[in-house]
């Protein structure tokens, strides 16, 4: 790894509308590598992901905050980003082979059997954690910190909380397992991103 890993990772909602996210994005930028921003768009093709994936990544470039984008390799080689991979996508082995060295893999885990295919990644977004703000029609089993916890002893990288955390659950989360955290909502819909990002 070429520096330290975020204690946030801050993923996209292109429905705010594009200025809307990208202010909201602009506000975080200055807490530096405490951050990361990671692109995902569901439903958007190839060439919109692309110009959206651009937009964030001069913006990200200029206080070296990291950008992943979701699960698109070619749009994460053309940008310089890291790659995250969605729970249906591909092994982690698949896909290092095509990535720089230096550059990240990110993976969605919601249960043990996703635990196991994680290996090789460099960090993990359990979920769901406490619910998601961002998918009110989310049915599965909230994991608690208890299951959190279980998943993220489970692997072999660090583990980041996703899914209604907001400061106050964070705190229930316990340390010596929590590497960080995810937000959509908690922090992208707020007044002013920075202050949920800070106390995150």
């Amino acid at each position: 790894m070429s520096w330290p890993l975020p204690r946030l990772v801050l993923i996209t909602d292109w429905e705010m509308g594009e200025r809307a996210l990208l202010e909201a994005v602009e506000d975080l930028l200055p807490l530096g590598r405490a951050v990361a921003i990671q692109h995902r768009h569901p439903g958007a093709e190839g060439g919109q992901l692309l110009r959206e994936a651009r937009l964030l990544a001069a913006r990200c470039e200029r206080f070296g905050v990291p950008l992943f984008v979701n699960e698109r390799l070619d749009v994460a080689l053309v940008v310089g980003a890291h790659l995250h991979l969605p729970a249906p996508g591909p092994d982690v082995s698949d896909v290092r082979p095509f990535l720089p060295e230096g550059r990240w893999i990110s993976v969605a885990v919601h249960d043990d059997r996703e635990a196991e295919r994680a290996r090789g990644a460099d960090l993990a977004l359990v979920s769901p954690v406490f619910g998601a703000g961002s998918k009110s029609d989310d049915a599965r089993p909230r994991l608690g910190p208890d299951g959190f916890a279980r998943l993220a002893r489970r692997l072999e990288c660090p583990a980041f909380a996703l899914g209604g955390v907001d400061a106050e659950r964070a705190r229930t989360l316990p340390p010596d397992v929590t590497a960080g955290v995810a937000a959509i909502s908690a922090v992208l819909r707020a007044p002013r991103p920075r202050d949920p990002a800070q106390a995150l």
